[in-house]
């Protein structure tokens, strides 16, 4: 197994560290919008580090035991994608100590911190572009980026002319990953915060330094240094170059979040959205699959809540089938108490703290989920079955040895009898109980026959 055993038990709980909690007044900047503000890409709200430890207990009562984290090094920007010292925690968020007792606290609770690395491309403040931008061609460090002629121009309006940049963004130039030494700073760095503690990377645009042996390389140093860590990357579309033993463990698995959104909003039926959230099975190694990380959201889409007009069933019914499906389950923070929000930065909103600002029942219908699938073993590592795909309906199983739970949703506007076989999973007599409201249903001829109210489903076992 070269995937660390504990991924596929992970429930994760992505933080956009500035927006999560406040716990340390004493670092904020002097700019400092209200908490709670409309967010806007320059604005910052004063979350932090030392936040996150004094929530804990939340999320430990929530059921999290896995956290990924927004980058959290010296930059300055509220997103912290465009780094300016990647050893150095942001004083805005705390100190190193403040990161150290995160560890320790999450360590000590069985929760694991993967934390985010954004290494194809630096701020135009990181040392040694600066050095590129003072010195010109006399700098020491001009073959650590792509230069194309002299002088560079990095602070005005417009796209970067005499260097490649992300995107062409001037604020953003990208390193030369082919110099040796521009290699090495980045493994040390990714060596670094593995013996400082954390449990992995998750990688910004992985596949934008596109060399296999970057990537190889890496993974040893980062396996060499924690081997239980989890190498994540930032990959949208279905492809299996980027999961294997020289590169990564998973991938933020976007294809099923899409899938998900398309059914719950008519775009496809239940039979074409089982075709695909299955057709992923094929695409990687069983282990993969089971370590993929499965979103709902993150700081880079609008909100769940958005996408599905707010419609509370509809987002029990994405949570219901995301904590069924193989992989790890990840939250957008704030996605389980029904925080709304469109493209970014409007998906990156403050945590409403305010319990008042929470949707219905939302966190404790998540919590529920939480509860039981780490509770049963065939809903983290069971085989998966389709059970029935047509127009509406579309019901699978988890199984691991004798243990099965069958999962049914009702994919439609209104209430659906499903008669879903089971033949080859049980036998006739066999009584199946709902985990989330004890309904009791038989096995009669080989099937079991379920009504489902629109947009919902069950869990049976």
């Amino acid at each position: 197994m070269t995937v660390p055993y504990w991924v596929q038990d992970a429930i994760f709980y992505q933080i956009f560290p500035d927006r999560f909690a406040n716990g340390d007044p004493t670092n904020n900047p002097a700019n400092i919008a209200e908490w709670g503000a409309g967010p806007t890409l320059y604005n910052f709200m004063g979350g932090d580090l030392r936040g996150i430890t004094q929530k804990l207990d939340y999320l430990l009562d929530l059921g999290v035991n896995a956290l990924y984290l927004n980058p959290i090094f010296l930059s300055p920007s509220n997103h912290r994608y465009n780094t300016s010292d990647y050893y150095t925690i942001d004083p805005k968020l705390g100190k190193r100590k403040d990161f150290d007792t995160l560890l320790n606290a999450a360590h000590s609770n069985g929760m694991r911190v993967v934390i985010d690395g954004v290494f194809n491309h630096c701020s135009r403040g990181f040392f040694a572009f600066a050095d590129l931008l003072e010195n010109g061609e006399h700098s020491a460090y001009k073959d650590w980026f792509h230069v194309k002629g002299f002088p560079l121009n990095a602070y005005t309006h417009g796209d970067a002319e005499n260097y490649s940049a992300w995107w062409n963004f001037k604020s953003l130039p990208k390193f030369n990953t082919d110099n040796p030494v521009v290699r090495d700073y980045i493994y040390d760095i990714a060596k670094y915060w593995m013996e400082a503690g954390a449990d992995g990377w998750r990688l910004d645009v992985p596949n934008e330094i596109d060399s296999d042996a970057f990537w190889a390389g890496f993974r040893q140093i980062v396996r060499g240094a924690n081997p239980d860590a989890y190498i994540l990357g930032e990959i949208w579309e279905v492809d299996p170059r980027w999961v294997d033993d020289n590169h990564f463990d998973g991938l933020m698995h976007y294809p099923v979040r899409d899938a998900l959104i398309e059914t719950l909003n008519s775009q496809i039926n239940a039979t074409q959205f089982g075709d695909k959230v299955e057709s992923l099975f094929n695409a990687y190694p069983q282990e993969n699959v089971r370590a993929m990380y499965v979103p709902l959201g993150s700081h880079d889409t609008k909100r769940i809540h958005h996408k599905l007009g707010g419609d509370l069933d509809k987002i029990k019914l994405a949570f219901l089938f995301q904590f069924a499906y193989p992989g790890a389950p990840a939250i957008y923070y704030g996605d389980e108490v029904g925080v709304d929000g469109d493209k970014d930065p409007d998906c990156r909103r403050a945590f409403p703290w305010d319990k008042s600002e929470w949707k219905g029942n939302l966190r404790d219908w998540v919590q529920e989920l939480i509860g039981l699938r780490k509770r049963i073993p065939a809903m983290r590592r069971g085989e998966y079955i389709r059970l029935l795909a047509e127009e509406k309906g579309y019901a699978f199983a988890r199984k691991l040895g004798t243990e099965k739970v069958v999962v049914a949703m009702n994919l439609s506007e209104n209430a659906e009898t499903l008669r879903i076989p089971v033949g080859n999973l049980l036998k006739d007599g066999d009584e199946l109980r709902s985990l989330l409201n004890h309904n009791r249903f038989g096995v009669r001829e080989g099937f079991v026959e379920i009504k489902l109210d629109a947009w919902s489903g069950v869990w049976l076992k």
